[in-house]
């Protein structure tokens, strides 16, 4: 699985002119599914995520998880973080897991998250989704269970 992180003060999730999920302080998770990926592989990735310290302590150093600091995460499906840029100027997006395995590999990371203690809300798998965001930081990870 590939996933994007953001440290956010708030974000949201606009679907057709409505707001299907926001969050205030924590992480907006962009992820994306790949072929050879696993319920583990989702699990996986969810309890590496709680527990990467992006939060700054009160000296200011980014020493607190997402599980410490009581923050939520938005989790987006995003099939583009499997984007194929090596030829010509047309991303490819054949690396991608198909949409009904990738549906599930979602929607299980973002259950493998709540299961873990974090409050999750999310977008809508398929659909064309409007992403609102204020960056905290700006704090961005990309994550690759391959590496």
């Amino acid at each position: 699985m590939r996933a994007l992180l953001q440290r956010v003060t708030q974000a949201s999730v606009t679907v057709e002119g409505a707001v299907i999920g926001q969050i205030g302080p924590g992480l907006l998770i962009f992820v994306c599914a790949m072929p050879d990926d696993t319920t583990a592989t989702a699990d996986a990735l969810a309890a590496k995520i709680a527990k990467l310290r992006l939060f700054k302590d009160d000296a200011g150093k980014m020493n607190l998880s997402l599980a410490k600091t009581a923050g939520s995460a938005l989790v987006v499906s995003q099939f583009t973080l499997a984007a194929d840029t090596s030829r010509g100027t047309r991303p490819g997006f054949s690396y991608a897991a198909k949409p009904d395995v990738a549906e599930t590999r979602y929607l299980h990371f973002a259950q493998s998250l709540r299961t873990l203690g974090i409050p999750v809300e999310t977008g809508k798998f398929g659909a064309d989704m409007s992403v609102a965001l204020t960056n905290d930081g700006p704090v961005t990870i990309w994550l690759d269970t391959d590496n």
